[in-house]
């Protein structure tokens, strides 16, 4: 499977949104290798992990890894977690800014 057919049965709305973060991560870590992992797209940077992102009916699963979770607890308080995920609703709007430091800091720390 690609990003691409991943993408493509979406409704409109959640594929501009969910292109939308794809691009984000493109354009914060052109490096990125994107790929498919656990069933979802993900994408490592030299070779290790460095977010995961999935589509559900309610919400957009972000997977940026526990410690960039940990990094930015304050910033995600509000939103629903698990370990290393963060679920934002597609009643509101995708805070893209947040994504995109959280990701820039991921791409940070790996050597």
């Amino acid at each position: 499977m690609t990003v691409d057919t991943y993408l493509s049965p979406l409704p409109e709305s959640q594929r501009e949104r969910t292109e939308a973060l794809r691009d984000l991560i493109r354009r914060t870590a052109p490096e990125a290798v994107e790929h498919f992992a656990y069933g979802m797209p993900a994408y490592k940077l030299r070779g290790k992990p460095l977010v995961y992102f999935a589509v559900y009916s309610k919400h957009l699963g972000v997977y940026a890894l526990p410690a960039a979770h940990a990094e930015f607890a304050s910033e995600l308080a509000h939103f629903k977690q698990g370990k290393g995920s963060v679920q934002f609703p597609w009643a509101q709007p995708l805070p893209l800014e947040l994504i995109e430091r959280m990701v820039a800091w991921n791409a940070g720390r790996i050597p």
